[in-house]
């Protein structure tokens, strides 16, 4: 099950979690956003070792910008506290599968 990542949580749920937290940038007004999302949702309901962050980036700007996404959806992978993988667009389940190998 996703969480909702906010700058308030940020650093509880992401820089200070251990294990694999993949970051998914989005918006509700983008189309492949929107196709990534349920591909996303099985992912880490079959992968009990990876934490789902959705970030909202009309909801959160600072987060956006701090991390220069520019283009949506853009998935970020980090691994006990550290960014280790970043990728932007629509992809099938395999690759990202890939991002967090």
């Amino acid at each position: 099950m996703a969480i909702t990542i906010t700058k308030d949580n940020f650093a509880t749920e992401v820089e200070q979690a251990s294990g694999t937290v993949l970051l998914d940038f989005w918006a509700s007004w983008c189309g492949p956003c929107r196709m990534l999302s349920p591909i996303l949702d099985q992912l880490a309901e079959e992968r009990s070792d990876i934490k789902l962050g959705k970030i909202n980036v009309d909801e959160q700007p600072e987060l956006a910008q701090r991390f220069d996404v520019m283009s949506i959806p853009t998935l970020i992978v980090y691994k006990d506290g550290k960014q280790v993988n970043e990728a932007v667009g629509l992809m099938p389940k395999e690759q990202v599968a890939a991002l967090l190998d």
